[in-house]
């Protein structure tokens, strides 16, 4: 899967992780009303974008500091277990890291990566895309990782729920 691109790459993350099924996922609206807005006018009526998460505000997984250590030279790294759910679509956008941001006074996103980490392989109906290029068939620990403001999208068209891991930091 290895892929690089000038602002975003593929690698693999080493999949350490357990029990992501068992954690206590809550949905909360996407945070950027412009786009929410774009979509509803061109006909996309979905309420649960975002799908559901667990993150840093709850308690941290046993087997997140294994996780976290491969990404050991980001600064201010923040993590968000999500389920999405079979249904769930999440359009074309990029990403404002509103409350990373402010968590850590950054004035801009410049300086800000995101990586996703793929917690299984692949089923059908599963979607992710990233600046024009789609992703099918992955593999468990499969990750993509961008910077500042790549346009990605992700969908779940399947049977079955979808779980990523969302690593955010300061490089």
């Amino acid at each position: 899967m290895a892929i690089q691109d000038h602002k975003w790459y593929t690698t693999q993350t080493d999949p350490c992780w357990y029990n992501i099924r068992d954690l206590a996922y809550r949905n909360e609206p996407f945070n950027d009303t412009k786009s929410l807005t774009y979509w509803n006018l061109l006909g996309f009526s979905n309420n649960k974008y975002t799908g559901d998460m667990y993150d840093m505000r709850n308690a941290e997984p046993e087997w997140m500091p294994d996780v976290l250590v491969q990404f050991d030279m980001w600064e201010h790294v923040g993590w968000s277990v999500y389920r999405m759910g079979p249904g769930a679509c999440l359009p074309l956008h990029s990403d404002t890291y509103t409350r990373f941001r402010e968590i850590h006074e950054l004035e801009s996103s410049d300086s800000v990566a995101r990586a996703i980490v793929f917690l299984e392989d692949w089923q059908s109906g599963h979607y992710f895309e990233i600046d024009r290029h789609p992703f099918v068939n992955w593999s468990a620990g499969d990750t993509v990782v961008w910077y500042d403001d790549v346009p990605h999208i992700a969908s779940n068209m399947g049977f079955t729920d979808r779980y990523t891991l969302q690593i955010t930091g300061k490089i």
